[in-house]
């Protein structure tokens, strides 16, 4: 009798190259989201984005509400309410500034954490960079071709909120398994967000083809770097993971100007790059620091 053939394990995506589709599928949603504030405004996308991504996640990790513990109520809530609150306060300020300089400056609360406390002189190397990149982009000046002072702020304060969600989300990966804890997070994530939804007028503007459209930015967003970035995780450093995040606001400038023809001036892009070069450095030299993960 003849021995059958080994099984071959499935195939997966290298981990490298699954990190950089998610950063691309991420910002390629973004670009896709900003698209639909016209029709759906900024508070109505981010509540769709993050309602739907919640309903996918919900269908795939199905986490037990109904026996939760004490503890991980205490942990889901405000990781949820922050995770909410960092969606919709990027896509307020996408809607007045272009999407290279959003990310860009939203990538300062993760780069802060990951220097915080730290009394390295090489450390404070990142901040500085970090600091004239956001001095080249700051809207010093009035005029036509000066930034939005509100898109501005509120992608900072999203990046704070970023900052807060890395923390939080360590305590929630304490109390839950695996994806059980986006799952949950997503759904008080989405119940701070949709009452500013239907504020702003969601349920009269939607229609049968925008929902398909909010369903696509919900997987470029959520669902589909989500999975990629689990996959690579299993492979890759924290430090080689969070090196190859900090090209996310290249990529949203590339995606910005491929997508919504958004062109940066040469300061812009040059702070840019400090940014970049900023939590690049960051990452690298850091002794333990959680790495800034998408929500």
């Amino acid at each position: 009798m003849s021995e059958a053939p080994p099984v071959r394990p499935p195939r997966t995506l290298a981990p490298i190259p699954a990190v950089l589709l998610a950063v691309v599928s991420v910002q390629g949603g973004a670009a896709f989201a900003k698209e639909l504030f016209p029709v759906l405004g900024s508070a109505g996308t981010a509540g769709l984005r993050i309602g739907l991504s919640a309903l996918l996640l919900f269908a795939v990790f199905r986490p037990p509400l109904t026996r939760l513990t004490r503890a991980q109520w205490i942990a889901v809530i405000p990781y949820g309410v922050v995770l909410g609150t960092m969606n919709l306060s990027f896509y307020t300020a996408l809607e007045r500034i272009p999407l290279g300089l959003a990310v860009t400056l939203e990538f300062v609360g993760p780069l802060s954490l990951a220097v915080f406390g730290s009394r390295r002189a090489l450390d404070f190397l990142w901040v500085v960079l970090a600091a004239v990149g956001i001095a080249l982009i700051a809207p010093w000046r009035g005029g036509v071709d000066s930034l939005d002072l509100l898109g501005v702020l509120l992608a900072l304060f999203a990046g704070a909120c970023w900052a807060a969600y890395i923390v939080l989300g360590g305590r929630v990966s304490r109390v839950f398994p695996g994806g059980q804890s986006v799952a949950t997070g997503m759904l008080f994530g989405s119940l701070a967000v949709l009452p500013f939804s239907f504020a702003e007028g969601l349920a009269a503007r939607l229609t049968p083809s925008l929902f398909v459209a909010a369903l696509a930015v919900a997987l470029l967003s959520s669902a589909i770097p989500y999975t990629l970035e689990m996959m690579a995780l299993r492979v890759l450093s924290s430090r080689t993971f969070g090196i190859l995040m900090s090209l996310e606001p290249a990529v949203a400038a590339l995606a910005g100007l491929v997508f919504l023809r958004e062109h940066l001036t040469v300061t812009q892009w040059l702070a840019l790059a400090f940014v970049s070069a900023a939590s690049a450095g960051a990452v690298l030299t850091a002794r333990r620091v959680p790495p800034p993960v998408d929500a």
